[in-house]
């Protein structure tokens, strides 16, 4: 990572800005090309520098109270198939394939769901359930209380 890379991610790490064209004002910021800034973008998330860039909103102010991490214990050999089709459901913000913790915790499957209702969020659970079929043997739902984290590493300047 050299020194414009840098100035990139510091830019951009508490966000982009609020204006109609946030990658030509953060270019303009550092004196760069927006054209290189995109490539650099891409460059530093096809090596793995930064993972992604998306939104990451609050969902309790956008009206979602139900936001539960269900937790499935589903067949090792079909986690990557069904994982796929689980992360491809428009309700599911983000799932993960874990490591067992045997005897205490058998769950190796997450997803993150969040509704309005619990009634809702109820429906998509089941959802996911027929999804994975034979192969859950059981799950559970751990519902969010609170946010605790919404950032990620940060990078002094």
């Amino acid at each position: 990572m050299d020194k414009i890379d840098r100035l990139i991610i510091t830019a951009t790490q508490a966000g982009l800005p609020l204006v109609s064209e946030p990658y030509q004002a953060i270019a303009a910021e550092i004196g760069i090309a927006s054209d290189e800034l995109m490539q650099r973008l891409t460059t530093m998330q096809a090596t793995g520098v930064i993972r992604r860039i998306a939104a990451v909103p609050n969902h309790y102010k956008l009206g979602y109270q139900h936001n539960g991490m269900t937790v499935w214990d589903i067949d090792d050999e079909q986690i990557d198939y069904l994982g796929q089709q689980v992360g491809d459901l428009n309700f599911v913000s983000h799932c993960y394939h874990r490591p067992r913790h045997l005897p205490d915790w058998r769950y190796n499957f997450f997803a993150m769901i969040h509704s309005k209702t619990e009634a809702a969020a109820q429906l998509k659970i089941e959802q996911i359930a027929a999804l994975l079929g034979e192969h859950c043997h059981a799950h559970e739902v751990l519902y969010s209380t609170k946010i605790l984290k919404k950032t990620g590493l940060r990078i002094k300047k």
